[in-house]
């Protein structure tokens, strides 16, 4: 339990610090360096996490387990739904996503959504790029505190 709030705390005061330091820069930066930090912390994390696991048998058992193990580690519960077309995209719904479950649905808070999602953005690019799958994350509010990941593969040519 408190490991759980000093892990919100980290990320919440992260989020402010960067976005106070970003003042004078974009918005865009802010999420670029959060979404960075992300990735860093996502790839050294899955490897701690995997590294007594067999390899994987193909691209849907490495999100299945981002989804099971790697969430469930993370933020204490598992995705509550993967789908995907399998063609390269898939799309992770998170119907409580911790990170934003304590922001009200005002407009102020809204426009701030995107800084604390980054992080997360960068934790599953991060994991999933340790684990061979180059990719790019997106993530969008369908409605606080619900909030969908879309992973776009991306094959090499």
């Amino acid at each position: 339990m408190v490991d759980d709030i000093l892990f919100d705390f980290l990320h919440m005061e992260s989020v402010d610090l960067l976005a106070k330091n970003s003042d004078n820069d974009s918005n865009e930066l802010c999420v670029s360096r959060l979404e960075h930090i992300g990735y860093n912390t996502g790839y050294r994390f899955i490897e701690r996490l995997t590294k007594e696991l067999q390899r994987f048998k193909d691209e849907l058992d490495v999100m299945k387990f981002v989804c099971k193990e790697f969430w469930s580690t993370i933020f204490k519960k598992q995705i509550d739904n993967l789908r995907t077309n399998h063609m390269g995209t898939y799309v992770l719904l998170d119907n409580r996503f911790r990170f934003i479950t304590h922001m009200s649905n005002s407009k102020q808070y809204v426009d701030q959504m995107p800084k604390y999602l980054a992080f997360t953005c960068g934790l599953i690019r991060g994991a999933l790029s340790n684990l061979g799958i180059n990719s790019i994350v997106t993530a969008e509010i369908v409605m606080p505190p619900s909030c969908r990941f879309q992973i776009q593969i991306q094959r090499s040519q």
